[in-house]
């Protein structure tokens, strides 16, 4: 196995190379700014996207946000999101707001996802994968003379079939009077719709409010209806007979199993097996204490 070493300074030069490449992104065209360049091309940008940022999602008909864009989701055109028109100085008035691909040669007009089945691409009805079909409006397929344009009937996992989404792209004004998350400005590039850890996982997972902190204590304890999803449901009695536990025991339980700073290995184990050791005798004396209470005679 091969074993990598940095000189003195090395792991911040690495930090400050991966900054430099989260804001810059490939608006340098593949040559480093100067220091001098990097400052102008910052100074120009980060109040532009810190201003005008676009969110990009992938919606069900339900209004779930089943895929969370991020920079290097792909594009039905095979290229990735951070490769598409995404920094406007002027908030864009057309909507759908469109948001063309950079590379050169791509007719891609638009970013659209395009959902996995694990790590392949998806079948259209004329039996090819997506891939196989044109970036250019319409989506024509290069495989074969019957496809009228991709159409899949592949299933998200949300329940709904892929041709009921739509790539949504909107402002951070729209995504919250819709009761959305934004997250926090940055200032990086295409950072799309991901607004936390959790937009990274799929929409029917996302149970916080992903990047604007944790769900309310008064959602977490609203009741399981029919709407809910089935995971809930299944697991609503057995999260019922949890809460009837007494809280000390369980609490107690957990600080004991934490290692204390001042102990050592031999020490944090012996003592959690004393722990145990009375454990199992105070469950045996209520045992037989519960017996000899049942054969009194009355």
């Amino acid at each position: 196995m091969e074993r990598l070493t940095l000189p003195p300074g090395g792991a911040a030069a690495v930090d400050e190379y991966l900054e430099y490449r989260r804001i810059v992104g490939e608006d340098d065209g593949g040559k480093l700014f100067t220091p001098e360049e990097y400052e102008e091309y910052k100074r120009k940008v980060l109040p532009m996207r810190l201003q005008n940022r676009l969110y990009v999602s992938w919606r069900s008909p339900t209004g779930i946000d089943c895929k969370l864009v991020g920079p290097e989701t792909l594009c039905f055109c095979t290229h990735r999101y951070k490769q598409h028109k995404t920094d406007f100085e002027m908030m864009p008035q057309q909507r759908p707001i469109s948001l063309p691909c950079r590379v050169t040669g791509c007719q891609c007009k638009a970013y659209l996802y395009v959902p996995l089945n694990g790590t392949q691409p998806i079948r259209c009805r004329c039996e090819h994968f997506a891939d196989q079909h044109g970036a250019a409006p319409g989506f024509t397929c290069s495989a074969c003379s019957k496809c009228s344009g991709f159409h899949s009937c592949f299933t998200c996992a949300c329940g709904q079939p892929a041709y009921t989404h739509e790539t949504v792209v909107e402002t951070k004004e729209e995504r919250l009077a819709q009761g959305k998350p934004v997250g926090q400005d940055v200032p990086y590039a295409a950072m799309g719709g991901l607004t936390g850890f959790s937009s990274l996982a799929e929409g029917y997972m996302r149970l916080d409010d992903s990047g604007i902190g944790a769900p309310s204590v008064g959602f977490l304890d609203s009741p399981v209806t029919a709407m809910d999803h089935p995971f809930l449901k299944a697991f609503q009695a057995s999260s019922g007979s949890l809460q009837e536990k007494p809280t000390d025991e369980g609490t107690s339980s957990q600080v004991s199993s934490l290692r204390r700073p001042e102990e050592d290995d031999m020490t944090f184990f012996e003592r959690r097996y004393q722990e145990r050791i009375k454990m199992e005798k105070a469950a045996k004396q209520k045992g037989k204490a519960r017996l000899s209470s049942t054969t009194k005679p009355s």
